[in-house]
């Protein structure tokens, strides 16, 4: 049932290195086709739909969350795909998956955990998302975990990481010497392209971001000159929205491009050739990741430290601290199931578990609970 035209080079399910656990499967899906409808029904998908990309949830309904971030990732994933003739399902499976283990409040949460859990081996999101589909879950008989295949999670805990390094701590088998599958690096460029492309939309529509200002950026310009070219009459958010629009193309189009041209310079045949390539393959060509840059540039300065934005990321940190010690001083505070855990996995992990888990609307429904006096608990 797996599409007969990929590439020599795509990951291929009849090639999988199989999965942890044995199973006897009810129907004859393809492998990563599986693992994608295993992400999208676990409950830690459906938690992003809570969970902070820029503006917080209670913010507003129109900006972008976790969720609504994954599924753009994978839409851009499959189109970028479908041009290189590699395995869409597993695409789409890193796309769904890529941000299982991001924390409530976004990075502001992951830089949290992490420095509170320095002592217990620290914290990562990629790593968090590889714990959600081998251990946390629990769905299946006689297992925890999705029970993925072992290229999906190779390609969950190698997205975005420099591959060039040994094993690490307690991360065994996954070939961190090697590069993982093409499928697996287009995961770090559409995450890129579609987090550019939203957050600009969703900046604008704050008013956080100035349009006369955003005007000043390469890529932007250029693709909106181009823009009112074709549409003359075109204004306001009609403008911006086929702007946004043309640029992602622009940018899936020039990635296509780059990189079947690095793989036919590196003479690349075969999934092995990938993995012992000494550079990531997939890319944008030199003169678009330059103005690509200055864009990120751009949303970090008047976006991301935007004052609002640092508002919340200060009261953020100061309550998930807050929940982190409570819990830690008080372990019964926290739910039966999770206390049962400690054991089994420690005391910090199980609450850096809890924490991580969390929505945004549940940490901030948590912190009145344990400290506002007149909230029920």
């Amino acid at each position: 049932m797996e599409r007969t035209d990929l590439a020599d080079y795509a990951a291929r399910s009849d090639r999988s290195r199989g999965r942890q656990h044995n199973e006897v499967f009810k129907d004859d899906r393809p492998a990563y086709e599986r693992d994608r409808d295993r992400i999208i029904h676990c409950a830690a998908f459906r938690r992003l739909e809570y969970k902070t990309q820029v503006f917080v949830n209670h913010e507003g309904d129109y900006y972008r969350t976790r969720l609504t971030h994954s599924l753009e990732v994978a839409q851009i994933g499959r189109g970028i795909a479908r041009r290189l003739r590699l395995n869409e399902d597993l695409v789409e499976a890193l796309a769904l998956a890529h941000d299982l283990g991001h924390t409530p409040f976004g990075h502001t949460g992951e830089e949290v955990l992490d420095r509170l859990m320095t002592p217990y081996g620290g914290f990562e999101h990629n790593r968090q998302s590889l714990r959600i589909v081998e251990h946390l879950e629990e769905r299946y008989p006689g297992f925890n975990g999705l029970n993925l295949t072992w290229e999906t999670r190779e390609g969950i805990i190698k997205h975005s990481s420099d591959y060039d390094c040994p094993e690490q701590d307690g991360l065994v088998g996954y070939l961190f010497d090697q590069r993982p599958t093409l499928e697996a690096q287009i995961i770090d460029l559409a995450d890129e392209i579609a987090y550019n492309n939203h957050d600009i939309d969703d900046g604008l529509k704050a008013g956080f971001i100035d349009s006369d200002e955003l005007h000043t950026v390469e890529l932007w310009a250029e693709t909106m000159q181009m823009v009112t070219r074709k549409y003359p009459d075109l204004k306001g958010e009609r403008l911006i929205y086929q702007t946004i629009s043309h640029l992602i193309g622009f940018l899936i189009l020039d990635l296509v491009a780059e990189t079947s041209g690095r793989i036919r310079a590196a003479g690349i045949n075969t999934l092995e050739d990938v993995r012992v390539h000494p550079v990531t393959l997939v890319g944008f060509s030199p003169e678009v990741a330059a103005m690509n840059r200055e864009l990120k540039r751009f949303l970090r300065d008047k976006l991301y430290h935007h004052y609002k934005v640092e508002r919340m990321r200060i009261k953020a940190e100061r309550f998930l601290t807050m929940l982190f010690e409570s819990y830690c001083t008080s372990p019964v505070l926290l739910p039966f199931a999770y206390q049962a855990k400690f054991a089994e996995h420690g005391r910090e992990r199980v609450i850096c578990d809890y924490i991580a888990g969390m929505t945004d609307r549940y940490a901030l429904d948590e912190y009145k609970r344990l400290f506002d006096p007149y909230e029920r608990v």
